[in-house]
């Protein structure tokens, strides 16, 4: 009978058992120059801190450059180096990326490619990293509610480790904020879940996430960049 009792309290369990989770900061800052009337480098910095990993445990620093094909489509082309600090049991790594971003209406879309070089062996991880986000201004000054859906597919297996999969997704819901003319931060929540993989836990992480953009020459809107 005691074990019958205890089904329900385990069944609950089970979920919290399955997977461990974090909280996060997440810091952004990016910097957008324009070269010409359709064309732009944007220069990027990111740190993020954690719980579990002793501070701060991840940075990446690099850019990317942008260009209009039409009015609504834009291509880049970027690289990025990646620390791992603190607490952290990563590599540093270096990526190459290209995306495409199509924005329609409120809605935002960007389809980005990783290529992922990593110290411990010779192949390319390559990484597919969908997004979709939607904006809603409120009022006339700049503020606007946002959410952002983005999910992570490694191509393929490589030497040091990447496995080809569905390997995590990410959520956020904030406010864009005004900061001052070409200034404006994106401030919300952002929860990441890694899927279990290759005989390891899934996680669920829960992140304060601040970024800040601003958009040098000529005063425009600065645009939102995802990390």
């Amino acid at each position: 009978m005691r074990s019958i009792l205890l089904v329900p309290f385990l069944l609950l369990a089970a979920p919290a058992l399955a997977q461990q989770e974090d909280s996060q900061i997440w810091f952004q800052a990016n910097g957008q120059v324009p070269l010409d009337d359709n064309l732009r480098l944007t220069l990027e910095g990111i740190m993020r801190w954690s719980d579990r990993q002793d501070g701060l445990f991840h940075t990446e620093i690099g850019g990317i450059v942008s260009t209009k094909i039409a009015d609504n489509v834009e291509i880049g082309f970027g690289y990025r180096h990646v620390g791992a600090h603190g607490g952290s049991t990563a590599d540093d790594e270096d990526r190459l990326r290209q995306h495409i971003v199509v924005t329609l209406g409120r809605f935002t879309t960007r389809l980005r490619v990783d290529e992922r070089f990593h110290p411990d062996g010779d192949e390319i991880g390559f990484r597919i990293r969908p997004l979709v986000r939607y904006s809603h201004p409120v009022g006339s000054k700049g503020y606007a509610l946002f959410a952002v859906h983005e999910s992570f597919f490694m191509a393929n297996d490589t030497d040091w480790g990447q496995r080809a999969g569905y390997d995590r997704v990410r959520h956020t819901l904030g406010v864009t904020v005004p900061m001052a003319k070409g200034i404006s931060a994106d401030i919300g929540y952002l929860n990441q879940y890694r899927f279990a993989r290759n005989g390891g836990r899934a996680q669920m992480d829960h992140a304060f996430s601040y970024q800040i953009t601003l958009a040098l020459g000529g005063g425009k809107k600065p645009k939102p960049e995802e990390e």
